[in-house]
């Protein structure tokens, strides 16, 4: 699944695998904020943390924390309340806020509607795609679409195809990364974000081995013709040769273009998604190409924009997307970046009652949610800070403390509790080996959301939860930077001590 940051540092977040070992302002939320009261330590590690405490006198920034979830107690801390780079596990608040703010099985409509007339099979105006800011819109969802338009009858489009992104609408780039990538991308993780946007802002390419020495197959994961040019070639070689084949994304002033080279071995298929630079456009040619092969031409341009819907506009199809459930389970269990910043969006524009115009003015949202956790005297200056809310941007700041607090307000939110933990991840059950080692009470008692970056410093984190022998829990949460002295931590080391340290928690309890 690909996952999706200016005017501020490009935080190149790590794909979740380190290279050796693994690869609110609270406006109108729903549930009462439950504060859990950590009691105050003095001193910093005790000798629950040791691994994590010689990592940190060898020059690393650690913030670690765990608590009894039965009795409230604080077991042990080290630098509890520093507040360091979280990067990926800036999403459990994400999720938080969104638990709290809509139902689990909440889903997004995306819908064709029109308010012109349908003479003869033609519909005499202009077809709009209205979003929802619903960020599991894939190609199916587009045939979906596509089939339903079709069942009314209507067989060509006389007008445009407009794109109407709502809840919200065109948001700059605000990280070097996404902003970087409106010009040219070779991956999928910095995707510009869209409140109308197909396979999490991405084009998917599918690249088809023929016979060796000819050149393969390029087309659409959901379409036989992607609907932006291709240039050059991939050329099929003999079976069991090295795979060599590049795609890169580049966009000039008439748009998004394809570039491909290198080889395929014959009887090799794989799909490569690649940022759009433009989602919401990008959706609407993917849509006009869905609609033309099912047998539906249009004969205007692709547009997008915000829409004055006439009183009569019809819905003429829609489609739901996952469950929030299922999409918070997606975002924590693959960490998907699109995911998380899309949602933080959807969350502002519904708390404001109107678009937000950055990123970093919705994550206000998060960072005001995370504050109310603290008790009054727990509260380090400066507070909790969340500029998105996938981590990406590497100025958001939570420590230890905070998580656990949030973590603990999830679990006695009974109501919410099952959606928010079934989205982590059990050991064993890790789509990335780096987590699917260890002893039986790491892999099968220990349920966490991980954290990675490689810029400007280094970040590895962990934070979830841990079952006790009897029946009890226990929230935690250990975060390593790199520092000016030692920028940069590997992750296989940072990881190996947060580990080390909650194997001995694991014992203990």
């Amino acid at each position: 699944m690909p996952p999706p940051p200016g005017h501020r540092f490009a935080a190149r977040q790590a794909p979740e695998l380190p290279p050796v070992l693994c690869r609110v302002r609270a406006f109108g939320i729903a549930s009462a904020l439950l504060v859990c009261a950590l009691l105050p330590i003095q001193g910093s590690a005790g000798a629950r943390w040791r691994a994590l405490a010689a990592l940190e006198r060898s020059g690393a920034q650690v913030s670690a924390s765990a608590i009894d979830l039965q009795s409230g107690r604080l077991i042990e801390q080290l630098n509890g309340q520093t507040r360091l780079t979280p990067a990926s596990l800036t999403k459990l608040t994400t999720a938080a806020v969104a638990l709290a703010t809509w139902p689990a099985d909440r889903m997004f409509q995306t819908r064709l509607m029109s308010a012109a007339t349908v003479r003869n099979g033609i519909l005499e105006g202009d077809l709009i795609l209205q979003g929802a800011g619903d960020p599991s819109l894939d190609d199916h969802s587009l045939w979906t679409l596509a089939a339903q338009l079709r069942g009314t009858g209507v067989t060509a489009v006389r007008g445009r195809l407009l794109v109407e992104p709502a809840p919200f609408g065109i948001v700059a780039c605000e990280t070097a990364d996404r902003c970087n990538a409106q010009i040219r991308s070779d991956n999928a993780y910095n995707a510009p974000l869209a409140a109308v946007g197909v396979d999490f802002g991405t084009w998917c390419v599918r690249v088809r081995a023929t016979l060796p020495g000819t050149p393969a197959l390029v087309r659409g994961c959901g379409v036989s013709d992607l609907p932006v040019p291709i240039e050059g070639l991939i050329r099929t070689v003999a079976n069991g040769s090295r795979q060599t084949f590049w795609i890169e994304r580049v966009t000039i002033a008439q748009g998004d273009r394809l570039r491909i080279g290198g080889d395929i071995p014959a009887g090799e298929q794989q799909e490569v998604y690649r940022a759009m630079s433009d989602p919401a456009r990008g959706v609407g040619l993917l849509l006009k190409e869905t609609l033309r092969e099912i047998g539906i031409g249009i004969e205007g341009p692709v547009l997008v924009g915000a829409q004055d819907l006439a009183a009569d506009a019809q819905v003429l199809a829609e489609v739901e997307g996952l469950t929030l459930r299922e999409q918070l389970g997606r975002m924590l269990r693959f960490s998907n970046n699109y995911i998380a910043d899309v949602l933080t969006l959807d969350l502002a524009a519904g708390a404001l009652q109107s678009s937000p115009m950055t990123l970093a003015g919705a994550g206000q949202l998060l960072s005001d949610f995370v504050a109310r956790m603290q008790p009054p005297h727990a509260g380090a200056a400066p507070g909790p800070l969340l500029l998105s809310g996938s981590g990406l941007t590497d100025e958001n700041r939570l420590s230890a403390n905070d998580l656990v607090g949030l973590l603990a307000h999830e679990y006695r939110d009974t109501r919410h509790f099952p959606a928010f933990y079934g989205a982590l991840v059990v050991p064993r059950d890790a789509p990335f080996a780096f987590l699917r080692g260890g002893s039986s009470a790491w892999l099968d008692r220990v349920a966490l959301k991980t954290g990675t970056m490689e810029e400007p410093l280094s970040v590895c984190g962990i934070a979830g939860y841990l079952r006790k022998r009897d029946g009890g829990w226990i929230a935690f949460a250990a975060i390593v930077n790199g520092s000016p002295r030692k920028p940069h931590v590997p992750h296989t080391t940072a990881l190996q001590a947060e580990h080390a340290d909650l194997d001995a928690l694991l014992q203990e309890y």
